[in-house]
């Protein structure tokens, strides 16, 4: 299975966070939506879910 990655790099910020989250998608989308609710003052929804799940991009693994 591939894992995936969100990096909140690539979401503009005023803080410019700079976390990384890899793993399997349901537990990425878990961590993200909380990091998102904890640090970045977001609400938890299905919107933001579906944002986080969207933005996903597969780990590159080095050979």
């Amino acid at each position: 299975m591939t894992r995936k990655v969100a990096d909140c790099r690539k979401t503009p910020s005023v803080m410019g966070c700079t976390l990384t989250i890899t793993g399997e998608e349901e537990e990425v989308v878990q961590a993200a939506a909380e990091h998102a609710v904890s640090v970045h003052g977001h609400t938890d929804s299905i919107d933001l879910r579906t944002m986080i799940r969207e933005s996903l991009e597969d780990e590159k693994v080095s050979a």
